[in-house]
């Protein structure tokens, strides 16, 4: 049994050495452990760090491709050295890696396919009260979306047996985590909370500019990967409310047809009309997509197909 964990890095020369050091050597039930860094066109000495450090695997970037785009790499980098699971941590030390056992023991004990770390953001002294809240409200509603029961949402502290990682596709290019809660619920994948400590704040978060930032990329990743998986559900949502305020209208005209005796008021038809014609069409919109979707999942299949064949080791 084969474990790699992999740490996607973009100018972490400073923290690289305190979360190497902190990984563990030995988990019961593991038979190897190697580590993989994937250098996201850093400008610092990163690379170099990571070979002195004695880092088993490196994957380079020639320019900076963002933290989806490094978590995809490292994933496909780890599969074609044998992974059986494949565990992800940061750069910047905030997870510690004695929480690496607890991540990986409900795969090798085959309870589940994923293992998400939840921080227990309550207890986080750095995090604002409005972090706080958001990290809540977002996981909770991350919860609904995907069907899964994981506690912190945007943890990137999570593990992959080999069969999941093998499945997974990587669309976005601003966040993967909530794209891979989407994806394995979609999946029907079992994926399991555990809880992890972190240690103090090393450095301000890269992923966003600002809350607000944060906040609108978050919306327009979730938008986007829910209508890739669920298209029908959200156009029909669209059409539908489109089509209610005609409905109002086209209503509102019936009943000041016969109290008035059908004089005036075609301005509700008109407008019922419109907004009538412009939800079903919405809703049209979402079969399409939907049947899209299909197609989408017939790719799918041999895409995982193609990486079974590829990846997987011979029995």
């Amino acid at each position: 049994m084969k474990l790699i964990i992999q740490i996607p890095c973009f100018n972490e020369e400073q923290s690289l050495p305190a979360t190497f050091i902190d990984l563990p050597k030995r988990i019961e039930g593991i038979d190897k452990i190697e580590v993989l860094v994937v250098d996201d066109g850093s400008t610092d000495r990163t690379a170099a760090v990571a070979e002195a450090l004695g880092v088993h695997h490196i994957v380079r970037f020639k320019a900076n491709r963002g933290l989806a785009r490094a978590f995809e790499a490292g994933l496909e980098r780890c599969l074609a050295e044998g992974a059986d699971i494949i565990v992800n941590t940061d750069a910047d030390n905030q997870y510690r890696g004695q929480d690496i056992e607890p991540l990986v023991r409900p795969i090798l004990d085959g309870r589940a396919d994923a293992v998400v770390g939840d921080r227990q953001t309550d207890g986080i002294e750095h995090f604002t009260r409005g972090k706080k809240f958001l990290q809540k409200w977002g996981s909770s509603a991350i919860r609904r979306l995907s069907g899964t029961q994981v506690r912190d949402a945007v943890s990137g502290f999570r593990a992959f047996s080999r069969q999941t990682a093998i499945r997974l596709n990587i669309l976005s290019d601003f966040s993967y985590t909530v794209e891979n809660l989407i994806q394995l619920g979609d999946k029907r994948l079992k994926v399991l909370s555990v809880p992890i400590r972190t240690n103090g704040q090393t450095r301000p978060s890269r992923l966003f500019r600002s809350v607000p930032h944060f906040i609108a990329n978050q919306l327009a990743t979730l938008l986007r990967i829910y209508s890739t998986y669920r298209p029908l559900r959200v156009f029909s949502a669209i059409g539908i409310l489109l089509m209610l305020p005609g409905l109002v209208g086209f209503i509102r005209f019936i009943y000041f047809y016969f109290v008035d005796g059908g004089l005036g008021h075609i301005q509700s038809l008109v407008f019922s009309a419109v907004s009538l014609n412009l939800g079903f069409l919405v809703i049209v919109f979402g079969i399409l997509a939907d049947l899209i979707a299909n197609n989408r999942k017939l790719i799918e299949k041999l895409l995982i197909h193609q990486r079974d064949e590829k990846w997987n080791k011979p029995s």
